[in-house]
Protein backbone atom coordinates (compact mmCIF):
# COMPACT_ATOMS: atom_id res chain seq x y z
CA UNK A 1 0.00 0.00 0.00
CA UNK A 2 2.89 2.36 0.78
CA UNK A 3 4.31 1.89 -2.73
CA UNK A 4 0.92 2.63 -4.30
CA UNK A 5 0.56 5.85 -2.31
CA UNK A 6 4.11 6.85 -3.22
CA UNK A 7 3.42 6.49 -6.94
CA UNK A 8 0.16 8.46 -6.71
CA UNK A 9 1.81 11.49 -5.09
CA UNK A 10 2.74 13.50 -8.19
CA UNK A 11 1.92 17.04 -7.06
CA UNK A 12 2.48 19.19 -3.98
CA UNK A 13 0.83 22.14 -2.26
CA UNK A 14 3.09 25.09 -1.48
CA UNK A 15 1.75 26.55 1.76
CA UNK A 16 3.67 29.82 1.36
CA UNK A 17 4.39 32.19 4.22
CA UNK A 18 0.99 33.72 4.89
CA UNK A 19 -2.15 32.20 6.31
CA UNK A 20 -4.13 35.46 6.25
CA UNK A 21 -6.26 35.84 3.06
CA UNK A 22 -6.43 39.63 3.45
CA UNK A 23 -2.65 39.84 3.00
CA UNK A 24 -2.60 38.09 -0.37
CA UNK A 25 -3.37 41.10 -2.60
CA UNK A 26 -0.99 43.54 -0.82
CA UNK A 27 1.79 40.93 -0.90
CA UNK A 28 1.08 40.17 -4.56
CA UNK A 29 1.39 43.87 -5.47
CA UNK A 30 4.52 44.29 -3.34
CA UNK A 31 6.38 41.36 -4.88
CA UNK A 32 5.13 42.23 -8.37
CA UNK A 33 6.72 45.68 -8.04
CA UNK A 34 9.92 44.12 -6.65
CA UNK A 35 10.04 41.64 -9.54
CA UNK A 36 9.52 44.33 -12.19
CA UNK A 37 12.25 46.53 -10.68
CA UNK A 38 14.55 43.50 -10.43
CA UNK A 39 14.05 42.62 -14.10
CA UNK A 40 14.49 46.20 -15.29
CA UNK A 41 17.61 46.69 -13.15
CA UNK A 42 19.39 43.45 -14.06
CA UNK A 43 18.40 43.26 -17.72
CA UNK A 44 19.16 46.96 -18.10
CA UNK A 45 22.62 46.41 -16.64
CA UNK A 46 23.24 43.51 -19.04
CA UNK A 47 22.19 45.61 -22.06
CA UNK A 48 24.31 48.53 -20.86
CA UNK A 49 27.44 46.38 -20.52
CA UNK A 50 26.75 44.68 -23.87
CA UNK A 51 26.33 47.97 -25.75
CA UNK A 52 29.28 49.91 -24.26
CA UNK A 53 32.71 48.70 -25.52
CA UNK A 54 34.37 50.54 -22.60
CA UNK A 55 32.68 48.09 -20.24
CA UNK A 56 34.01 44.98 -22.03
CA UNK A 57 36.60 44.35 -19.33
CA UNK A 58 36.69 41.55 -16.72
CA UNK A 59 35.12 43.55 -13.89
CA UNK A 60 31.99 44.33 -15.91
CA UNK A 61 31.86 40.96 -17.64
CA UNK A 62 31.58 39.41 -14.18
CA UNK A 63 28.97 42.00 -13.23
CA UNK A 64 26.92 41.30 -16.36
CA UNK A 65 26.89 37.57 -15.65
CA UNK A 66 25.98 38.22 -12.02
CA UNK A 67 23.00 40.25 -13.29
CA UNK A 68 22.04 37.34 -15.58
CA UNK A 69 22.19 34.86 -12.68
CA UNK A 70 20.08 37.18 -10.50
CA UNK A 71 17.54 37.39 -13.33
CA UNK A 72 17.43 33.59 -13.57
CA UNK A 73 17.15 33.22 -9.80
CA UNK A 74 14.31 35.71 -9.45
CA UNK A 75 12.44 34.39 -12.51
CA UNK A 76 12.65 30.84 -11.21
CA UNK A 77 10.89 31.65 -7.94
CA UNK A 78 8.90 34.89 -8.09
CA UNK A 79 6.40 34.25 -10.95
CA UNK A 80 5.12 31.03 -9.33
CA UNK A 81 4.93 32.79 -5.97
CA UNK A 82 2.87 35.61 -7.54
CA UNK A 83 0.49 33.10 -9.15
CA UNK A 84 0.01 31.35 -5.81
CA UNK A 85 -1.04 34.61 -4.15
CA UNK A 86 -4.06 34.76 -6.48
CA UNK A 87 -4.72 31.05 -7.12
CA UNK A 88 -7.25 29.12 -5.08
CA UNK A 89 -5.07 26.01 -5.07
CA UNK A 90 -1.30 26.48 -4.63
CA UNK A 91 -0.36 23.23 -6.33
CA UNK A 92 2.79 22.40 -8.23
CA UNK A 93 3.47 19.16 -10.09
CA UNK A 94 6.44 16.95 -9.25
CA UNK A 95 8.08 17.70 -12.61
CA UNK A 96 7.60 21.47 -12.17
CA UNK A 97 8.99 21.15 -8.66
CA UNK A 98 12.12 19.37 -9.88
CA UNK A 99 12.68 21.90 -12.68
CA UNK A 100 12.25 24.80 -10.27
CA UNK A 101 14.73 23.37 -7.79
CA UNK A 102 17.24 22.53 -10.54
CA UNK A 103 17.16 26.08 -11.96
CA UNK A 104 17.35 27.58 -8.49
CA UNK A 105 20.31 25.38 -7.49
CA UNK A 106 22.24 26.34 -10.64
CA UNK A 107 21.66 30.05 -10.03
CA UNK A 108 22.53 30.02 -6.32
CA UNK A 109 25.71 27.98 -6.77
CA UNK A 110 26.87 29.92 -9.82
CA UNK A 111 26.46 33.19 -7.92
CA UNK A 112 28.75 31.87 -5.14
CA UNK A 113 31.50 31.14 -7.67
CA UNK A 114 30.98 34.46 -9.48
CA UNK A 115 31.30 36.42 -6.23
CA UNK A 116 34.58 34.61 -5.53
CA UNK A 117 35.85 35.36 -9.05
CA UNK A 118 34.92 39.03 -8.63
CA UNK A 119 36.83 39.18 -5.34
CA UNK A 120 39.93 37.73 -7.04
CA UNK A 121 39.55 40.30 -9.82
CA UNK A 122 39.54 43.15 -7.28
CA UNK A 123 42.57 41.62 -5.52
CA UNK A 124 44.60 41.63 -8.74
CA UNK A 125 43.41 45.13 -9.68
CA UNK A 126 44.43 46.69 -6.34
CA UNK A 127 47.36 44.54 -5.20
CA UNK A 128 48.98 43.96 -8.62
CA UNK A 129 47.82 46.93 -10.75
CA UNK A 130 50.76 46.81 -13.17
CA UNK A 131 50.20 43.10 -13.87
CA UNK A 132 46.39 43.38 -14.02
CA UNK A 133 46.15 43.45 -17.86
CA UNK A 134 48.51 40.47 -18.04
CA UNK A 135 46.82 38.35 -15.35
CA UNK A 136 43.12 39.21 -15.76
CA UNK A 137 42.78 38.78 -19.49
CA UNK A 138 39.37 38.46 -21.11
CA UNK A 139 40.23 34.82 -21.83
CA UNK A 140 40.80 34.07 -18.13
CA UNK A 141 37.63 35.98 -17.29
CA UNK A 142 35.59 33.89 -19.74
CA UNK A 143 37.08 30.68 -18.33
CA UNK A 144 36.20 31.71 -14.76
CA UNK A 145 32.65 32.53 -15.84
CA UNK A 146 32.36 29.20 -17.70
CA UNK A 147 33.67 27.26 -14.68
CA UNK A 148 31.24 29.12 -12.40
CA UNK A 149 28.27 28.02 -14.50
CA UNK A 150 29.70 24.52 -14.86
CA UNK A 151 30.10 24.26 -11.09
CA UNK A 152 26.51 25.42 -10.64
CA UNK A 153 25.21 22.86 -13.14
CA UNK A 154 27.19 19.96 -11.65
CA UNK A 155 26.13 20.82 -8.09
CA UNK A 156 22.47 21.07 -9.11
CA UNK A 157 22.70 17.84 -11.13
CA UNK A 158 24.07 15.90 -8.14
CA UNK A 159 21.22 16.93 -5.84
CA UNK A 160 18.63 16.47 -8.59
CA UNK A 161 19.90 12.96 -9.28
CA UNK A 162 19.51 11.93 -5.65
CA UNK A 163 16.05 13.55 -5.46
CA UNK A 164 14.85 11.45 -8.39
CA UNK A 165 15.74 8.35 -6.39
CA UNK A 166 13.23 9.27 -3.66
CA UNK A 167 9.52 8.55 -3.33
CA UNK A 168 7.09 11.03 -1.77
CA UNK A 169 4.19 9.73 0.28
CA UNK A 170 4.28 11.32 3.75
CA UNK A 171 2.45 14.49 2.80
CA UNK A 172 1.89 16.61 -0.28
CA UNK A 173 2.15 19.88 1.69
CA UNK A 174 5.48 21.69 1.39
CA UNK A 175 5.89 24.34 4.06
CA UNK A 176 7.62 26.81 1.75
CA UNK A 177 6.87 29.20 -1.14
CA UNK A 178 9.02 27.25 -3.63
CA UNK A 179 10.47 23.75 -4.05
CA UNK A 180 13.63 23.77 -1.97
CA UNK A 181 15.51 20.57 -1.28
CA UNK A 182 15.15 20.43 2.52
CA UNK A 183 11.32 20.78 2.56
CA UNK A 184 11.16 18.16 -0.21
CA UNK A 185 13.25 15.73 1.81
CA UNK A 186 10.94 16.20 4.79
CA UNK A 187 7.93 14.88 2.84
CA UNK A 188 9.77 11.89 1.39
CA UNK A 189 8.93 8.42 2.67
CA UNK A 190 12.42 7.08 1.83
CA UNK A 191 15.61 7.27 3.87
CA UNK A 192 17.00 10.77 3.25
CA UNK A 193 20.07 10.61 5.47
CA UNK A 194 22.41 10.36 2.46
CA UNK A 195 20.68 13.40 0.89
CA UNK A 196 21.22 15.51 4.01
CA UNK A 197 24.84 14.36 4.16
CA UNK A 198 25.37 15.38 0.51
CA UNK A 199 23.81 18.78 1.19
CA UNK A 200 26.15 19.35 4.13
CA UNK A 201 29.26 18.16 2.24
CA UNK A 202 28.72 19.84 -1.12
CA UNK A 203 26.91 23.01 -0.06
CA UNK A 204 29.23 23.47 2.91
CA UNK A 205 32.34 22.89 0.79
CA UNK A 206 31.25 25.30 -1.94
CA UNK A 207 30.34 28.01 0.54
CA UNK A 208 33.55 27.59 2.55
CA UNK A 209 35.71 27.50 -0.60
CA UNK A 210 34.18 30.61 -2.17
CA UNK A 211 33.93 32.64 1.04
CA UNK A 212 37.58 31.80 1.81
CA UNK A 213 38.61 33.20 -1.58
CA UNK A 214 36.58 36.35 -0.86
CA UNK A 215 38.03 36.83 2.64
CA UNK A 216 41.63 36.12 1.60
CA UNK A 217 41.35 38.42 -1.44
CA UNK A 218 39.98 41.31 0.57
CA UNK A 219 42.45 40.75 3.38
CA UNK A 220 45.28 41.30 0.88
CA UNK A 221 43.42 44.31 -0.49
CA UNK A 222 43.11 45.78 3.00
CA UNK A 223 46.80 45.26 3.81
CA UNK A 224 47.85 46.75 0.47
CA UNK A 225 45.67 49.83 0.87
CA UNK A 226 46.72 50.51 4.47
CA UNK A 227 50.39 50.08 3.58
CA UNK A 228 50.16 52.86 0.99
CA UNK A 229 48.82 55.31 3.60
CA UNK A 230 47.11 57.37 0.94
CA UNK A 231 43.74 58.79 1.95
CA UNK A 232 42.67 59.10 -1.68
CA UNK A 233 43.79 55.55 -2.42
CA UNK A 234 42.00 54.19 0.64
CA UNK A 235 38.75 55.93 -0.34
CA UNK A 236 38.99 54.69 -3.92
CA UNK A 237 39.76 51.10 -2.89
CA UNK A 238 36.97 50.92 -0.34
CA UNK A 239 34.56 52.54 -2.78
CA UNK A 240 35.41 49.89 -5.37
CA UNK A 241 35.33 46.92 -3.00
CA UNK A 242 32.69 48.10 -0.55
CA UNK A 243 29.79 47.26 -2.86
CA UNK A 244 31.11 43.74 -3.43
CA UNK A 245 31.66 43.12 0.28
CA UNK A 246 28.15 44.35 1.06
CA UNK A 247 26.63 42.03 -1.55
CA UNK A 248 28.68 39.06 -0.35
CA UNK A 249 27.81 39.56 3.32
CA UNK A 250 24.09 39.87 2.53
CA UNK A 251 24.16 36.79 0.30
CA UNK A 252 26.20 34.28 2.28
CA UNK A 253 24.57 34.78 5.69
CA UNK A 254 21.16 33.23 4.89
CA UNK A 255 22.73 30.49 2.75
CA UNK A 256 25.06 29.43 5.56
CA UNK A 257 22.20 29.35 8.07
CA UNK A 258 19.95 27.28 5.81
CA UNK A 259 22.26 24.66 4.29
CA UNK A 260 25.23 24.29 6.61
CA UNK A 261 24.09 24.90 10.19
CA UNK A 262 21.60 22.35 11.58
CA UNK A 263 18.09 23.76 11.97
CA UNK A 264 15.19 22.68 14.15
CA UNK A 265 11.72 21.96 12.88
CA UNK A 266 10.54 25.23 14.46
CA UNK A 267 12.93 27.17 12.20
CA UNK A 268 10.89 26.58 9.01
CA UNK A 269 9.33 30.07 9.07
CA UNK A 270 12.75 31.60 9.57
CA UNK A 271 14.09 29.55 6.65
CA UNK A 272 11.39 31.05 4.45
CA UNK A 273 12.39 34.56 5.50
CA UNK A 274 16.06 33.75 4.76
CA UNK A 275 15.09 32.31 1.37
CA UNK A 276 12.96 35.34 0.58
CA UNK A 277 15.91 37.58 1.36
CA UNK A 278 18.53 36.02 -0.91
CA UNK A 279 16.14 34.91 -3.70
CA UNK A 280 14.03 38.07 -4.02
CA UNK A 281 15.72 40.96 -2.20
CA UNK A 282 19.37 40.33 -3.20
CA UNK A 283 18.61 40.22 -6.97
CA UNK A 284 16.79 43.53 -6.45
CA UNK A 285 19.66 45.14 -4.53
CA UNK A 286 22.65 43.96 -6.60
CA UNK A 287 22.14 46.30 -9.60
CA UNK A 288 21.63 49.20 -7.17
CA UNK A 289 24.65 48.31 -5.04
CA UNK A 290 27.01 47.87 -7.99
CA UNK A 291 25.68 50.63 -10.26
CA UNK A 292 25.06 53.62 -8.01
CA UNK A 293 28.60 53.49 -6.59
CA UNK A 294 30.28 52.96 -9.96
CA UNK A 295 31.11 56.11 -11.92
CA UNK A 296 31.84 54.22 -15.14
CA UNK A 297 28.42 52.54 -15.11
CA UNK A 298 26.72 55.87 -14.30
CA UNK A 299 28.59 57.61 -17.13
CA UNK A 300 27.69 54.84 -19.57
CA UNK A 301 24.04 55.00 -18.51
CA UNK A 302 24.02 58.78 -18.90
CA UNK A 303 25.44 58.50 -22.43
CA UNK A 304 22.82 55.90 -23.40
CA UNK A 305 20.00 58.05 -22.03
CA UNK A 306 21.27 61.12 -23.89
CA UNK A 307 21.64 59.11 -27.10
CA UNK A 308 18.08 57.76 -26.84
CA UNK A 309 16.75 61.23 -26.00
CA UNK A 310 18.36 62.69 -29.15
CA UNK A 311 16.90 59.88 -31.26
CA UNK A 312 13.42 60.58 -29.92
Amino acid sequence: MENVNATLLTEFILTGFTYQPEWKIPLFLLFLVIYIITMVGNLGLIVLIWNDPHLHIPMYLFLGNLAFVDTLMSSTITPKMLVNFLAKSNTISLSECMIQFFSFAIAVTTECFLLAAMAYDRYVAICKPLLYPVIMTNRLCIWLIFLSFLGGFVHAFIHEGFLFGLTFCKSNRIHHFYCDIVPLLKVSCADTSINFLIIFIFSGSIQMFTITIVLVSYSFVLFTVLRKRSVKGIKKAFSTCGAHLLSVSLYYGPLFLMYVLPRSAQAEDRDMIDSLFYLVIIPLLNPIIYSLRNKQVINSLTKELRKNTLIL
